[in-house]
């Protein structure tokens, strides 16, 4: 597959090329469960997993991702730390990549109104 051909899993492969770079089937990515509504609502939009089949290339389990969600609508610049939990088939992303979520534990994200305010965090 070289830069100028479409990103799909339709694509017919020598099989040396189809070894190296097999396709994921399904990847699934977690979040941790402290973070917001709000900041879930994000991620799990279809858009968001569009933007992750078109930002990342490939998955391996236990890649961590820090991405960020957007503003919100009160200046929210949130941050979430993504983690890979599985990856199903091979390693490379592509459109056809389906993307799971699950929550793992909490991480002390700071999120939520408290990120604008004086009582959010300072960094």
């Amino acid at each position: 597959m070289t830069a100028e051909t479409p990103r799909s899993s339709t694509m017919v492969e020598e099989p040396a090329d189809a070894a190296r770079d097999a396709f994921a089937q399904r990847i699934v990515v977690s979040y941790p469960e402290d973070l917001s509504e709000w900041g879930r609502f994000q991620v799990e939009k279809p858009s968001f997993r569009a933007f992750l089949r078109k930002t990342r290339d490939t998955a391996t389990k236990g890649d961590v991702w820090e991405e960020f969600v957007g503003v919100g609508c009160c200046g929210n610049t949130l941050d979430v730390p993504l983690r890979v939990e599985d990856v199903a088939g091979g390693s490379r992303i592509v459109d056809d990549t389906e993307i799971e979520y699950e929550v793992r534990e909490a991480c002390g994200i700071q999120g939520s109104w408290r990120v604008q305010s004086k009582g959010g965090p300072s960094s």
